[in-house]
């Protein structure tokens, strides 16, 4: 009986042990739109490798230890409320922006209220519409094991952006 068990020890030592890592992929891809209505598509997402301890934002790796807790994206109108800039989909201006990230929709667009709106933007997250507060927002992530964990988006307001 005891060389069994040796037998058994023995071969569970030669067994490789695997841990489970913790990895994920969100290439994330959309469309941005220039004021003169040309349309140009981007790819912008995220991806984890536990096992090399790299993290991926955009066309970008970097080494980590571990996930980290979140990331900002900012968007910034321009002063006359006309544009916007967001540094990761474009090299400049652009007037509108349409953003598939996992299971999450964000889009950013153009649009008349009979209520006055900051820039007459609506951004909208999985069908939920947001007007700006400012002239800066941000769509914040955040991370977990299986990707993203939660989206928010700071900045703005659910009720027309016509309250200060």
């Amino acid at each position: 009986m005891k060389s069994k068990l040796k037998i058994i020890t023995a071969l569970t030592l030669l067994v490789p042990s695997y841990n489970a890592f913790a990895d994920f992929s969100l290439p994330g891809k959309g469309s941005v739109t220039y004021p003169t209505g040309v349309v140009k598509e981007f790819k912008f997402g995220f991806e984890w490798q536990q096992k090399a301890e790299k993290f991926t934002i955009g066309s970008k790796s970097y080494n980590m230890e571990q996930i980290p807790s979140s990331y900002s994206v900012a968007i910034t109108l321009s002063k006359d409320d006309s544009q916007i800039w967001v540094q990761e989909f474009n090299n400049g201006f652009i007037e509108e922006f349409e953003w598939q990230i996992g299971e999450h929709k964000i889009t950013l667009k153009k649009q008349q209220f009979s209520d006055p709106v900051k820039g007459d933007y609506v951004i909208e997250l999985n069908g939920r519409s947001y007007f700006f507060t400012r002239n800066n927002a941000s769509i914040v992530m955040n991370f977990n094991e299986e990707g993203i964990e939660t989206i928010a988006i700071d900045g703005v307001t659910k009720n027309m952006g016509t309250k200060n």
